[in-house]
């Protein structure tokens, strides 16, 4: 049979979201899994220049973890990292701001419930995609929190009518209704984007990265505005971490 002590211990892969000082020497880690979604836990003396664990539990770091339960919190016994993200992102401050509104989101929607897989890799592949400077990084923000919220179950239209279906494109966008809305389910005080707005939003939401990358600091603009309304919405409060995110 085995011991009490490898019943208690279970692995998971995880990225770190947030971190919290606990006494002089521990930190509470706020990690989303693969395998158990949103998990928070202690890394007991982690804060010495003698840890074990190093850097290996700063934000925005993919490690693969050996967890054991605990009475309130788990406890992290084991890290090794797989992707180390968190220089790059920590280097740059455009990066860093977009990262830390990405873990921000991340949070509010797996506390919410949702299951880790699918999160799980739409966080871990912007980490690395913001670490490798691979696109312009509030690019890489809007196009995760649009990503994020599909497969939350919040799916935006940017071509049909969000609300009948009339094929578009349309001229008028509504968060509460779904994005974008034909001239007859218009409400009032809908907004009035660009096309060239609408086709990078779609874009951003399907991984179009040449023509997201091509577009004009206007539609940039213009587009971050409606995915964080869009957000605001759904989340039913802002993300505080958004007011801080460079836009060109």
């Amino acid at each position: 049979m085995p011991s009490s002590s490898a019943s208690r211990t279970y692995r998971a892969e995880g990225v770190v979201l947030r971190t919290y000082k606990l006494g002089e020497a521990d930190r509470i880690i706020v990690f989303l899994t693969r395998e158990h979604g949103q998990v928070r836990a202690v890394a007991k003396g982690v804060r010495r220049t003698s840890s074990k664990f190093g850097s290996r539990l700063e934000p925005f770091m993919a490690v693969d973890l050996l967890l054991a339960h605990g009475r309130t919190l788990d406890v992290v016994t084991q890290a090794q990292t797989r992707g180390a993200y968190g220089h790059g992102i920590a280097s740059d401050y455009g990066r860093y701001t977009a990262a830390t509104a990405i873990a921000e989101t991340a949070e509010r929607l797996t506390d919410l419930g949702e299951a880790g897989g699918a999160q799980y890799g739409l966080v871990a592949g912007a980490f690395s995609a913001l670490s490798r400077n691979l696109h312009p990084s509030e690019l890489i923000l809007d196009s995760y929190l649009l990503r994020a919220l599909a497969t939350a179950g919040w799916a935006p239209s940017f071509t049909a009518c969000a609300r009948c279906g009339a094929p578009g494109p349309h001229s008028a966008f509504s968060a509460p209704l779904g994005g974008a809305v034909c001239p007859g389910c218009r409400p009032p005080g809908s907004a009035s984007p660009s096309v060239a707005t609408m086709e990078l939003l779609g874009a951003l939401l399907t991984g179009d990265w040449v023509t997201a990358d091509a577009s004009e600091s206007g539609a940039r603009r213009e587009a971050a505005g409606l995915v964080a309304a869009f957000l605001q919405w759904h989340l039913e409060r802002g993300v505080a971490s958004l007011k801080h995110v460079e836009r060109v």
